[in-house]
């Protein structure tokens, strides 16, 4: 079996890198930066739990042909390439099963869209990675990938596991809300982990996610929860004092250190964030259904910002993001 990791930056590497591990047949559609790395040092995997493994003599490819004779499609593009991505399977693999291991709830409807004659199925990776070198990546976070039902390919292996779920557009709102913080994450230019630990981001997070979910049940959506609580306490968890906040997280994620988000990664090479697809969502969402959203609105703006001054993460404080929130 042939899979295909299609987009292979931080989280397709570290996954596809996974199922090497395991055994599999895999091939990496990346950039030229990433391929040329990996063909200088290998693949570097570690991950919060002490994995430091190196791969090497692995099919890194430039050229979307590398998708022909796919029996499995991995797409972890960003959601803006999303179309275009769609387009090459279509062109070089059109017999692919294809799982989207993206950001967001909109990939799937457009992967299906470009792609009518082939399954095409959701997951929810609830996880973040990050680069710690040319080509090495790090998994700071724990957590499953979870795949909607009938998806009946085995790729767990000792490093990552696969569970499959029913109810996976629940699971991928849930994972939207968290999502939700990686803006702040970026805007803070704080590790993940000191940033938790610091009241004033959490009530920031908590505000934003607290509006998020006045808008989603306007629309008819529950989300279901990604993490040991259920969405509707997490605001209260999050504005909970640092003490009480630290002793009940320790139980519902393992963070360490050197975690950070994918949105703070994107300000730091200067990329176009998926932005659009978290915060832009939720204030197109809120204007349909006549709820203000100031908060969202106003990450929005300022992560469009950051990307248009090219100068990375802007290491604002809490603070200043809730003066840009009050004002007009």
């Amino acid at each position: 079996m042939k899979i295909v990791v299609a987009g292979a930056g931080s989280i397709g590497c570290f996954v596809g890198g996974a199922l090497v591990q395991a055994g599999h047949k895999v091939a990496f559609l990346a950039r030229p930066r990433i391929a040329e790395a990996v063909a200088n040092s290998g693949l570097t995997l570690t991950d919060f739990a002490g994995l430091n493994t190196t791969l090497r003599d692995l099919d890194f490819q430039t050229d979307p042909s590398v998708l022909e004779d796919a029996d499995i499609i991995l797409v972890t593009v960003k959601s803006a390439a999303t179309e275009s991505m769609a387009q090459l399977i279509a062109q070089h693999a059109p017999k692919a099963a294809v799982f989207s291991l993206q950001n967001g709830v909109t990939n799937v409807a457009a992967l299906r869209k470009h792609l009518p004659r082939q399954k095409v199925f959701a997951t929810m990776v609830p996880f973040n990675v990050v680069p710690a070198g040319k080509a090495t990546f790090h998994r700071g976070t724990s957590g499953d990938i979870l795949v909607q039902s009938g998806a009946d390919h085995a790729l767990s292996s000792a490093h990552l596991v696969w569970q499959s779920v029913d109810n996976i557009e629940a699971v991928q709102w849930g994972k939207l809300l968290i999502n939700l913080g990686n803006a702040i994450n970026a805007l803070s230019d704080l590790p993940l982990l000191n940033m938790l630990h610091m009241r004033a981001w959490r009530r920031l997070m908590a505000d934003q996610m607290a509006e998020a979910l006045r808008v989603l049940k306007a629309h008819g959506i529950a989300p279901a929860k990604t993490t040991a609580a259920p969405v509707k306490l997490l605001p209260h968890i999050l504005r909970l004092p640092s003490p009480l906040f630290r002793k009940i997280a320790a139980q519902m994620l393992t963070i360490d250190p050197k975690a950070r988000s994918s949105m703070w990664d994107d300000l730091t090479q200067r990329r176009k964030t998926e932005v659009d697809a978290l915060q832009g969502l939720i204030v197109e969402m809120g204007q349909h259904a006549g709820i203000a959203t100031p908060i969202n609105a106003a990450l929005h703006a300022l992560i469009k910002d950051a990307e248009a001054e090219g100068a990375g993460p802007p290491g604002l404080l809490a603070q200043s993001i809730r003066a840009r929130i009050a004002s007009p």
